[in-house]
């Protein structure tokens, strides 16, 4: 027995539940529509939480996706602080912590991820933070004024903003990469040692090719012991990992898993009127070169949203948007456009020592990607040359007298 039912339930209220529920009602979707969210919260900006919130300039209701009067307005349900713990595909109906039994017509399952933990001794230690919720970044920061030294673990791009924003209130920042150089599973080597440069220059320590054996203390973190032997004095250590799809229900229910639950072209998953959208959505991407991929980013979120919810109303339309990031550190705003998995040559246009040049990455000929760092022109009109990917010799990319739109139409 059900205690209520909505003709679409959203299970996640992060960025890619909120866009699916704006875009039902954008399609002119007059049934019934609730977003259960795990956080106490409404659905908020993740991407500013090791950035503008983590450093102070922005505070919490700058970040909200939409106030409650929008959702109101819309007459979508709020059920936040609810955790979806098993989903019954037969019954159409989902199960919450708090034992209430939910139906639905439709569900979209959009719940993103959990933070990587570190697995070592000494890892249930307070003082290990993570960055993935407001609640998170909350206990960072009311324990930051009695830390000195804060070591980060993992340098993506959360590890790198961390270490941005930490810098500006004074902390010795230490940050180690188990890799040969920072963001070696998303970007090519120029960009890594710029980067690389460019937090050092900044003061914080960057330790390469070094792994973490073991977080030591007794109930709060003094320290983290390399495999080298050495220890990083710290009163305060942020893991930034990556996520683990959290995607159990869907998986306990008979959804086909893997990294990730996988989803076809209009992000159903193998369960009948169960769709899966965001950062836990495995679905075969063209710019991967056809390849089984999960996309952690904004765009991906609001583009599968979008797909979903004209797969609900009837009007199908494949996911095959291209991929864009970005990053804020220091005065440095990195954009990316496409993904450079696989490329076998990397073009630099411009000079990164003048802090604004891009990355034109290459795979059998043809642009995959670009990353462009105070580079906006090349971000904007490089869009074109990876969407169609064009046929443009390195030598001719590498002239930073041509603009990239002009070689777009030759």
């Amino acid at each position: 027995m059900t205690d209520t039912r909505f003709d679409v339930v959203i299970v996640g209220g992060g960025h890619a539940g909120a866009a699916a529920a704006i875009a039902l009602r954008q399609e002119k979707f007059a049934g019934t529509i609730a977003i259960v969210g795990a956080e106490p919260d409404l659905p908020y900006e993740r991407p500013p939480l090791s950035k503008e919130y983590l450093a102070g300039d922005k505070p919490f209701d700058r970040i909200l996706i939409r106030p409650a009067a929008f959702w109101e307005e819309r007459q979508v349900t709020m059920l936040p602080g609810t955790r979806v713990v098993a989903v019954d595909p037969t019954a159409m109906t989902v199960h919450t912590d708090d034992g209430q039994v939910i139906g639905y017509g439709d569900l979209i399952w959009a719940t993103g991820g959990e933070p990587r933990r570190l697995t070592c001794e000494g890892h249930h230690l307070a003082g290990l933070h993570a960055v993935r919720t407001r609640a998170d970044v909350d206990r960072l920061l009311a324990e930051l004024p009695d830390a000195r030294d804060v070591v980060i673990v993992g340098g993506g791009y959360i590890g790198l903003e961390a270490a941005a924003a930490l810098t500006k209130f004074g902390k010795s920042v230490t940050l180690v990469e188990a890799l040969d150089r920072v963001l070696a599973r998303v970007a090519g080597e120029p960009l890594s040692r710029f980067y690389e440069g460019e937090h050092r220059a900044h003061g914080v320590r960057v330790l390469l090719g070094a792994a973490v054996r073991c977080i030591e203390g007794e109930t709060r973190v003094t320290g983290v012991r390399l495999a080298s032997g050495e220890v990083l004095r710290a009163d305060m250590v942020i893991v930034g990992i990556g996520i683990v799809p959290a995607i159990a229900p869907l998986a306990d229910a008979g959804a086909a898993t893997g990294n990730g639950v996988a989803v076809d072209a209009c992000c159903r998953t193998t369960l009948p009127h169960v769709y899966a959208i965001g950062d836990c959505a495995a679905h075969a991407n063209r710019f991967a070169d056809g390849a089984t991929i999960r996309l952690e980013s904004v765009q991906n979120a609001t583009d599968q949203a979008t797909v979903a919810a004209r797969a609900i109303i009837g009007r199908e339309a494949a996911y095959d948007a291209v991929p864009w990031f970005w990053s804020n550190q220091y005065d440095l705003k990195l954009q990316t456009v496409g993904l450079s998995s696989g490329f076998d040559q990397a073009v630099v246009r411009g000079v990164p020592a003048e802090r604004s040049f891009s990355i034109v990455y290459l795979r059998e000929g043809r642009v995959i990607a670009i990353d462009a760092v105070n580079a906006v022109r090349d971000y904007v009109q490089g869009r074109a040359l990876v969407i169609a990917g064009a046929r443009i010799s390195a030598e001719v990319l590498a002239n930073k007298t041509r603009t990239l739109k002009e070689l777009a139409t030759t």
